[in-house]
C-alpha cells in the first residue's frame, strides 16, 4: 500500500448556505449564538474580511461554489458565460481540477455529504465516494430529495429518494458515519455542505424557540425599502417578506435565520465530538465557510442578490494542524483564496490554473503579497470594489431586463461598517471614487469580467 505522510491531516471541509459572514456569536456583531463556531475560532483562525466574487445568476451558491472548487474567478470557472440565456453558469469547466481532485490526486480519500449546486459531472471526477447527496439548490428541510453515491456518476431520476429527518442532521449524520467508520490508511477530505440556513427557516425545536423575535435588536441599517432600484428587487428572495419592510416581521424573520444558525452549530459539535472520540481531532483540519450571505432585512432587502457587506462578506475559520490559535485575520481575502490555503495547510499542489492565494503566508504573519483590493460581481446589474477601509459599488442598466439604475455608491467602511451613509455625493471624497473606479476597472479586466468594456462613472451622478 502506498505510504503517505503522517504530517498530512484529515480534513472537513464544511460549507453553508446563506450564513453571513457577522453572524457569528464570537465576531459580536449580531445576537446569534454559535458556541461550537465561537470554539473553533477562538482556537484557529478566523479571517474576518473574505469575500466572494460573485456571479451572473441569482442563485448565488452555484457560482459561489464553483469559485470555492476551482480557485478561479466565476468569468473563468464555469462553461456559461452569457448572461442572456444563463445557461451552463453552474457547470465547471471540465479542464479544471477542483479541490477534491486535487486533494484525491495527492493520496486523500474524498467524501462528500449533502449539496452540490455544480454540474455531476465536475462532482464525480472529484469524489470517490458519498452519502445524502443533493444535486440541486434547496429544498424542505424535512423533505430532502438525495442520491446514494453512484460511482458511474449518472445520477438518474428513478435513484432519487426523500429523506424526511431535518436536513441539518441529516447530513450530519451521514458526516458522522462516515468518520466514525474510517478506517483506511490515507488521509481523508470530508466534504460536508449544508442548506441551512438557506430558507424555509423551519428549525427544530428547541432551537426555533431560542430567540425572543420581540426583543431582537435591528441591525442600524434597517429599511423599509432599498433606496433605488438596484435591478433585482423583485426576485424571488425579496419577496419573502412584505413591502414596505416591517420591523416585527423582520424581526420574525431574523429570529428564524439566527435559530438555523443555531440549529446547524449544534450539529457540527457532534462532528466535532466524533473527532474527538475517535482520537483524530488534534490531526484534522476543520474549515467552515458559506457560500454567500444574507440581507434579512438590512438596506430594505432580504436577499444576497446585491453587493452589500451582508450577502457579499462570509465567514472563514481554519481550525487544526498549522493553523495560529486564537488569530483574527483582517487582510482582505476573496473565496478563490480557500482551495489554495486549504492545499498549504496539506502539503497538496495547486493546479497550474488555480488564480487564488493562499492565505498560509498571511498565517505565517508575512504580509507581503496580501490583497490590495477585492472585488465582486452581480449579473450585469453591480459591481464592487473595497480596499479594506473605502468601498465602491457600481450600479448599472441591465441592457438584457432594463432594470437598474446608473449610478454609484461610496462607504467607509472602517466608521460606517453598516454601509448606512452613502458618500459619493460628497466633493471631498471625489479622489477616493476615481481612484477605486480605477482599481474597479483593473480588476474586471484582469478577472476577465464581460461587462469591462463599458466605462466606470468616474464623478457620482446626482439622483
Amino acid at each position: 500500500m502506498k505510504e503517505f505522510s503522517a504530517k498530512k491531516p484529515n480534513v472537513v471541509f464544511i460549507i453553508t448556505d446563506d450564513h453571513r459572514g457577522e453572524a457569528i456569536g464570537a465576531f459580536g456583531r449580531e445576537a446569534v449564538q454559535t458556541p461550537v463556531l465561537d470554539a473553533l475560532a477562538a482556537g484557529g483562525t478566523a479571517c474576518r474580511n473574505t469575500h466572494i466574487i460573485g456571479g451572473l445568476t441569482g442563485a448565488l451558491c452555484a457560482p459561489s461554489r464553483a469559485c470555492v472548487q476551482t480557485g478561479i474567478p466565476i468569468f473563468r470557472a464555469t462553461v456559461g458565460k452569457d448572461m442572456v440565456t444563463r445557461e451552463n453558469l453552474n457547470v465547471i469547466r471540465p479542464d479544471v481540477r477542483i479541490m477534491p481532485q486535487a486533494m484525491q490526486e495527492a493520496g486523500y480519500r474524498t467524501h462528500a455529504v449533502g449539496k452540490w449546486h455544480n454540474d455531476k459531472a465536475s462532482f464525480t471526477r472529484g469524489f470517490q465516494g458519498g452519502d445524502k447527496l443533493l444535486f440541486g439548490g434547496m429544498s424542505d428541510h424535512t423533505q430532502v430529495p438525495v442520491y446514494d453515491y453512484d460511482p458511474t456518476g449518472a445520477y438518474p431520476k428513478e435513484q432519487e429518494y426523500v429523506e424526511h429527518t431535518f436536513s441539518t442532521e441529516l447530513f450530519t449524520n451521514a458526516a458522522i458515519n462516515f468518520i466514525a467508520g474510517y478506517g483506511q490508511d490515507e488521509p481523508f477530505f470530508l466534504y460536508v455542505a449544508y442548506t441551512a440556513p438557506h430558507d424555509p427557516r423551519t428549525a427544530p425545536e428547541p432551537y426555533a424557540s431560542m430567540y425572543d423575535r420581540a426583543s431582537l435588536p435591528l441591525p442600524p441599517n434597517f429599511a423599509p425599502e432599498h433606496a433605488f432600484d438596484n435591478g433585482e428587487l423583485m426576485i424571488r428572495d425579496e419577496k419573502l417578506a412584505g413591502w414596505p419592510r416591517e420591523e416585527s416581521e423582520i424581526r420574525i424573520h431574523m429570529g428564524d435565520y439566527y435559530a438555523m444558525i443555531s440549529h446547524m452549530d449544534a450539529q457540527i459539535g457532534r462532528i466535532v465530538e466524533v473527532l474527538k472520540a475517535k482520537g483524530i481531532y488534534d490531526d484534522t483540519l476543520i474549515v467552515y465557510t458559506a457560500d454567500h450571505g444574507l440581507a434579512v432585512g438590512q438596506h430594505g432587502l432580504m436577499g444576497k442578490q446585491n453587493l452589500y457587506e451582508h450577502s457579499v462578506h462570509i465567514p472563514l475559520i481554519f481550525h487544526g494542524p498549522g493553523v495560529p490559535k486564537g488569530k483574527q485575520e483582517e487582510a482582505l481575502a476573496s473565496n478563490i483564496d480557500i482551495f489554495p490555503t486549504v492545499a498549504g495547510l496539506c502539503a497538496v499542489d495547486l493546479p497550474e490554473e488555480t488564480e487564488g492565494r493562499s492565505l498560509c503566508p498571511l498565517f505565517a504573519g508575512e504580509r507581503e503579497g496580501a490583497r490590495r483590493i477585492v472585488g465582486s460581481a452581480y449579473r450585469d446589474i453591480q459591481r464592487m470594489v473595497t480596499d479594506g477601509r473605502w468601498k465602491l459599488i457600481r450600479y448599472y442598466r441591465s441592457p438584457i431586463t432594463n432594470a437598474g439604475t446608473e449610478r454609484i455608491q461610496l462607504f467607509d467602511l472602517l466608521n460606517d461598517p453598516w454601509e448606512t451613509h452613502d458618500l459619493s455625493a460628497d466633493p471631498a471624497h471625489a479622489g477616493d471614487i476615481e481612484r477605486l473606479a480605477t482599481e474597479l476597472a483593473a480588476w474586471m479586466q484582469a478577472t476577465g469580467d464581460m461587462l469591462q468594456e463599458q466605462p466606470v462613472l468616474p464623478v457620482a451622478p446626482r439622483v
